[in-house]
């Protein structure tokens, strides 16, 4: 079989509201996205259960049941976001893969302009906040206090209010992986990896559920 072309992770802990409303946005965001690769399996959805103490489990084998292209990684108790995420990369199989948050702030219409800008030849698209409007003012306050601190500090610099929710093609991925940290700050590691990188700016709405 050949392997999907892109491969979404989702970290989940505790969202079972959250998932009903994210897989037909992405479903229909990963459609239009990949419309020009033919016929071949374009993509794969994996949710990484991190421990979720509510429905969330059951949501998701409900939810696969329906939609095959849904893979699941469910923990043995909750591990944090960022071990979420290495478990997703480590599971990934597509071309370019995506983390997404599942409440979707991440506006999945993105999809589309990142699959583009990888298509030019840039290996890692990654989107930056343009707009923080649904966040606190304590909260804008200290994410801008924390990248100028780090930055001011580190020599590999994080893109300011830039998450997690960025395209990276399967070299950056490998890269990754070979990293040998089990204490993880992905953040860093998706900068420090380096390659061709390119922003892509957007609104952050408020979460769906």
């Amino acid at each position: 079989m050949l392997a999907p072309i892109v491969s979404v992770i989702v970290p989940v802990k505790d969202e079972a509201e959250a998932i009903a409303l994210f897989i037909p946005a992405v479903k229909a965001a990963l459609e239009v996205a990949l419309a020009g690769f033919g016929p071949r399996k374009a993509y794969e959805i994996i949710f990484i259960d991190d421990g979720s103490i509510d429905t969330t489990l059951g949501v998701l084998l409900a939810a696969r049941s329906v939609h095959p292209e849904i893979k699941i990684v469910s923990f043995s108790r909750n591990f944090g976001k960022e071990a979420a995420l290495s478990a997703g990369l480590d599971h990934a199989s597509g071309a370019a893969v995506v983390p997404m948050d599942v409440d979707l702030q991440d506006p999945p219409e993105l999809l589309s302009a990142m699959v583009a800008k990888w298509l030019e030849g840039y290996e890692v698209v990654y989107g930056v906040r343009a707009v923080r409007d649904s966040d606190s003012r304590w909260k804008r306050l200290t994410a801008d206090w924390f990248y100028r601190a780090h930055n001011l500090v580190s020599d590999d610099k994080i893109p300011a209010h830039a998450g997690d929710y960025r395209l990276m093609d399967r070299r950056v991925v490998e890269v990754i992986r070979q990293l040998p940290e089990r204490s993880r700050f992905m953040k860093g590691l998706f900068a420090w990896a380096g390659f061709r990188q390119v922003a892509l700016p957007y609104v952050r709405p408020e979460r769906a559920a």
